[in-house]
């Protein structure tokens, strides 16, 4: 059994960012902008992009935080991201969620300009990566086919199984396993909280990416010998003999799956970091687009 360490993998990434981006100073280019709007107050929001804010120094990005209190008005949103939209000064940005109940996530995400979209989650970039074409891969899915590119985790002609359908990891993670190339080329079922006898499809999975969000939810009677095992969920457990109160456990239960994985995410530590290295390596690819034009 081999970890597909993410924490490793996303230090990797980001000095190989920082290396990019020495060398656009160097010739006196530009170097790339990343913006993060954050709405309100949320504890778990402030943590998120205050990380983000500490990547984009530490590998030579300029980065700004637009803070925006709770009681700002959904018209008000959309102005300040029209505002955002037609920055040059800006590569890309991201609007953190969750939102205040009072305004609509879904406009306010579709609102931010594909090109300037580095998230991924907008209706121009996910028919982009469809289609295979150049685009931003959502943060999460893209950091999980970094995983298996640089594990060289076998991916073609596998039958590889997602667990969860949601539009920021099950879905698009379906469309890019299927995909033409390495890594892809798989052949992919995508099952949900529907799906009845959901173990006769990971029993016969090369590989499971789950995102359920379900502690412990996969277990080693679920899946055969030698799977690659990749674990998005991430979940608070209460725990009184832990000194936080509680622990962060995946959907896998990992000790008794990881003694039948050939490769296997631990949580944390696994998808988590991946995902803001790839937030940064969507945020160059945008200012080379934009160099380009």
């Amino acid at each position: 059994m081999q970890l597909l360490d993410g924490k490793k993998t996303s230090e990797d990434i980001k000095q190989e960012i920082a290396a990019e981006v020495q060398k656009m100073k160097a010739n006196g280019e530009k170097v790339p902008h990343l913006a993060a709007v954050l709405v309100g107050n949320n504890g778990a929001s402030l943590t998120y992009v205050g990380s983000k804010v500490r990547s984009c120094e530490q590998i030579g990005f300029e980065s700004t935080l637009v803070s925006l209190p709770e009681t700002i008005t959904e018209s008000e949103l959309l102005a300040k991201i029209a505002d955002l939209n037609e920055d040059d000064n800006l590569d890309g940005f991201i609007v953190q969620l969750p939102l205040p109940k009072h305004i609509d996530e879904e406009k306010i995400l579709m609102a931010i300009h594909p090109d300037k979209d580095v998230d991924g989650f907008h209706p121009t970039n996910f028919g982009k990566m469809a289609l295979e074409m150049e685009t931003f891969l959502p943060a999460t899915p893209f950091g999980i086919m970094q995983l298996l590119e640089r594990y060289q985790v076998e991916t073609a002609g596998k039958h590889t199984v997602v667990i969860g359908r949601s539009h920021i990891v099950g879905r698009p993670m379906s469309i890019l396993m299927s995909r033409k190339g390495y890594p892809g080329d798989s052949t992919v079922t995508l099952t949900h909280s529907r799906t009845k006898n959901i173990e006769e499809f990971t029993k016969n999975a090369d590989i499971i990416i789950t995102a359920l969000g379900v502690p412990n939810y996969l277990k080693a009677d679920m899946v055969k010998d030698g799977v690659v095992v990749i674990d998005v969920g991430i979940t608070r457990v209460e725990d009184a003999s832990h000194p936080k109160g509680y622990v962060i456990t995946g959907d896998v239960d990992f000790d008794e799956v990881s003694k039948k994985s050939s490769f296997i995410t631990p949580v944390p530590g696994g998808v988590g970091p991946m995902t803001i290295a790839m937030l940064l390596k969507n945020t160059l690819l945008a200012r080379q687009i934009r160099a380009r034009k």
